[in-house]
């Protein structure tokens, strides 16, 4: 049988590991919040300046507090697949976070987040266009309203389903 000592032991150390777990829930996986480009930011794939098309745009944030801005979800999915083209000094792993403007929203989401329409009748600056949601409602509301083909999510965005889109 436990003593009172040790069932208060027990309960101080579940509710230190409780907090614990909540402070890493918030501080992983959180990233850098985005930045708004200001006039000089140009897109490091096609040159075209960002703030022009502030419902398209997106963010790399690196862990150095670097960061690359992009024209659209096309753009910064090339990037990110092709670091050392465009940023040979970075890899993967020192990226923080990555943001893309929701469409109906147009509020910054979380590409790990986010549910993308491809093939739709919606053009972005630069053409087809991978189209991010928030949520998969908006995602399926958007696709039939706009013949999208298919919805994708962040890992299943690949090299090939952008190379389609150019």
């Amino acid at each position: 049988m436990k003593t009172r000592t040790q069932t208060r032991l027990y309960m101080i150390s579940c509710l230190a590991i409780l907090l614990l777990l909540l402070m890493l829930n918030f501080s992983w996986g959180a990233g850098a919040a985005p930045e708004k480009p200001s006039k000089q930011d140009k897109c490091p794939v096609c040159g075209m300046f960002v703030y022009k098309y502030p419902e398209w745009v997106g963010q790399i944030v690196f862990k150095d507090g670097s960061y690359a801005f992009f024209d659209g979800a096309k753009d910064l999915f090339k990037y990110y697949f092709n670091l050392k083209k465009y940023n040979p000094q970075k890899v993967r792993g020192d990226i923080d976070a990555i943001h893309l403007t929701e469409y109906y929203e147009m509020k910054p989401v979380t590409a790990q987040e986010a549910w993308f329409v491809i093939g739709s009748d919606v053009y972005g600056p630069m053409g087809r266009e991978l189209i991010p949601f928030a949520t998969e409602k908006d995602a399926r509301s958007f696709l039939k309203d706009h013949k999208g083909k298919r919805i994708l999510r962040f890992n299943e965005v690949t090299p090939s389903v952008i190379e389609k889109l150019d």
